[in-house]
């Protein structure tokens, strides 16, 4: 999964950035904004730890778990 366009070794920091940077724009138009924890994920995916996948993985599952989700 580690090919294809936003994956961290294709792309740089600085790309990350801006793609957080509109996703959260997008995000926030009719919605809350994303909870600190989320925001800490994404920070993993910025700097270089963390792919998006895993990262948007990670809080649909948190939100499936809260029954927040519907299967």
């Amino acid at each position: 999964m580690s090919d294809y366009k936003y994956s961290i070794k294709n792309t740089t920091e600085i790309e990350r950035e801006k793609f957080r940077n509109v996703a959260l724009s997008y995000s926030t138009l009719g919605a809350t904004e994303p909870s600190d924890n989320t925001m800490k994920l994404v920070e993993g995916y910025l700097v270089g730890n963390m792919e998006i996948v895993n990262v948007l993985e990670t809080v649909i599952e948190k939100y499936r778990s809260m029954g927040l989700i519907n299967e």
